[in-house]
């Protein structure tokens, strides 16, 4: 189940990733979301539901290095069946440059089978680098984290992509910096249970020993409209695979375009 969580975490991360590197403080054309957003995915072993994903933005009064900020959170649990032997509850929030959509403070709640992770960094985006309240590491401009990279990402421009196009993005995690990729396979029409979509399809490029050894282990289709949502995400592990999809949304910035007729 151990292996199982950390995939879901990984796919959290790599569900979109950017090939930008943006300066401090750029501004960011955010057309893709904004607060209110509330996005709810449910995560399945097998034909075994075994846990939920909600995502979430929100207003904040918090500011960072005084500029206006955003909230975001993503939380994750375990459900059913899975509690009884081993209980999952995760909790991850950004606090986002309104402008620039890099983070300034990120915090991590781990509750896994009793194994417990609790990890606050604070962003310095104006001088390139990240506390952990002990330690300090130099970054690139830009840098972003586990949470933050999910709602960046979203306001890329992927029109006209061609098939094997290939983005890159360097995100913090775990006192390190990873460099993750993705390659763009084509477009593709996804059926789920809350419907059918029009989406883009993306691989990740793997790195040796990760949890993924093939592209093929790791598949996820992004809704081909302003909304850029991932809608489902299937990934291959030792011990079977886990799928996570949509089912529930509200407060989208965009009409749900990418929606097809029934």
């Amino acid at each position: 189940m151990k292996t199982i969580i950390l995939a879901i975490g990984i796919i959290l991360t790599l569900i979109l990733v950017s090939s930008s590197s943006p300066s401090n403080f750029p501004t960011i054309n955010n057309t893709a979301f904004g607060p209110g957003e509330y996005l709810k995915y449910r995560v399945s072993y097998g034909t075994m539901d075994a846990g939920e994903v909600v995502m979430m933005v929100k207003s904040t009064t918090v500011k960072g290095g005084g500029r206006e900020l955003i909230h975001v959170e993503g939380t994750g649990k375990t459900l059913g069946g899975f509690n009884s032997f081993y209980k999952v509850v995760d909790k991850y929030e950004s606090y986002l440059d309104k402008k620039s959509l890099t983070p300034w403070f990120f915090y991590r709640r781990v509750n896994e089978g009793g194994y417990k992770i609790n990890q606050d960094y604070t962003f310095f985006q104006d001088r390139n680098t990240v506390s952990n309240g002990k330690k300090s590491f130099t970054v690139p401009a830009g840098i972003q984290d586990m949470i933050s990279s999910f709602y960046y990402a979203r306001t890329m421009n992927f029109t006209n992509m061609k098939a094997e196009k290939v983005f890159q993005f360097k995100c913090f995690m775990d006192d390190e910096i990873w460099t993750l990729k993705i390659k763009y396979v084509g477009d593709e029409i996804v059926k789920i249970k809350s419907g059918k979509y029009k989406c883009h399809k993306f691989v990740p490029i793997v790195q040796t020993g990760r949890v993924f050894k093939s592209e093929k282990d790791l598949n996820f289709w992004i809704t081909a409209d302003a909304n850029k949502i991932p809608i489902l995400v299937k990934a291959k592990i030792p011990v079977g695979y886990v799928k996570l999809h949509l089912t529930d949304y509200k407060g989208l910035k965009n009409d749900m375009t990418s929606k097809l007729p029934k």
